[in-house]
């Protein structure tokens, strides 16, 4: 478990992986960043109280370089990834070992649920449960168990992870999907099991929010730069939409100043403005639809929806084109826009 600035999520987290019966000897080793909001006594009290419960350094702050650290500190022969912000279900340990046992499947993952507590956290969570939302992976909601294209979180073979080498660490964000690529391309499966689930639970605030799905954005660029079309097209949604919306300001602007008008200003405003109207009512519709919450959680859904896929479509460009270079998540740190100490 890679941790940094989880204070109100960790103990909760932690529970959840030490009330995992699964049979056979068993630790959790978190990596802890260079948190500031007292994430590290907790931890730190959290071990003292429990000897399955071991820690390893992460200064650096960064996932993939957290996760290589404690799984190079663990002693077992089965990786199951976890995270601070979420909650395994009861069972989760147990029904993923014995799906490896039964499908010989070299990485398992499952259902990540998420959910809110305040109307913002919530009309997020519902999105990020929705294909509308985040593009309709199967760890969204899928129902089919089967062959994956990637895992969320996932429970690993430590003797594959030997094999294919462990998560690149020039990778901030996506680093999962790129190790599960390697994972295939080595003739190993990865599996989804719907019978898996994760509670995740959202960032708490639009700044962070946007923060976070930017730099998602970013590092998917990045990793279409190296991988090309081994991204999946739903990736190229957002960058899309982002470009229509520009568009739309520029052609508002050419036709206020009579650059653009007539025939051509027509047929230019029902290319540019129909498919934005209808994003519009899409928006809209997600909104109003039935299990939306309370009218507070309706209002953000309006702005959370188009901040999603703005954001990421505004990192996703810039990630392509000059690719995602030293770009982090900066969504669990406050004002600041590195997690370097």
């Amino acid at each position: 478990m890679p941790v940094l600035n989880e204070r109100a999520y960790l103990e909760h987290a932690v529970a959840s992986v030490l009330a995992q019966e699964v049979g056979v000897p068993a630790e959790l080793v978190l990596a802890l960043g260079p948190s500031s909001d007292g994430t590290t006594a907790l931890a730190r009290r959290l071990a003292a109280a429990d000897d399955r419960i071991r820690l390893v350094d992460n200064p650096a702050a960064h996932i993939p370089v957290g996760l290589n650290a404690a799984i190079r500190a663990s002693r077992y022969p089965t990786v199951i990834r976890v995270d601070a912000h979420s909650e395994l279900a009861p069972g989760y340990a147990a029904r993923a070992l014995q799906t490896l046992q039964r499908t010989g499947a070299a990485n398992v993952g499952g259902v990540m649920h998420a959910e809110g507590r305040t109307p913002f956290q919530k009309a997020v969570a519902r999105l990020y449960n929705s294909p509308v939302g985040l593009g309709g992976g199967a760890y969204h909601g899928g129902r089919v168990e089967g062959e994956a294209e990637s895992a969320y979180l996932g429970v690993m073979r430590r003797e594959v992870l030997d094999e294919v080498g462990l998560f690149d660490e020039s990778i901030r964000r996506g680093e999962d999907w790129e190790l599960n690529l390697r994972i295939r391309q080595a003739g190993h499966r990865v599996w989804f099991d719907p019978e898996l689930s994760v509670t995740y639970w959202p960032r708490e605030s639009w700044l962070r929010l946007a923060r976070q799905f930017r730099a998602t954005g970013a590092w998917r660029g990045e990793l279409v730069r190296r991988f090309g079309r081994r991204n999946g097209l739903r990736y190229f949604a957002p960058p899309v939409l982002l470009l229509f919306v520009v568009l739309a300001v520029v052609l508002g602007i050419l036709q206020l100043t009579g650059v653009v008008s007539g025939i051509v200003s027509l047929i230019a405003s029902g290319l540019v403005y129909v498919p934005l109207a209808l994003y519009v009512l899409l928006v809209v519709g997600v909104a109003l639809a039935p299990g939306g919450g309370g009218v507070r959680q309706r209002l953000w859904t309006l702005l959370v929806l188009p901040t999603m896929h703005l954001s990421w479509g505004l990192g996703f460009l810039g990630g392509v084109l000059r690719g995602a270079g030293d770009t982090v998540d900066a969504s669990r740190l406050g004002t600041r826009n590195t997690p370097l100490p």
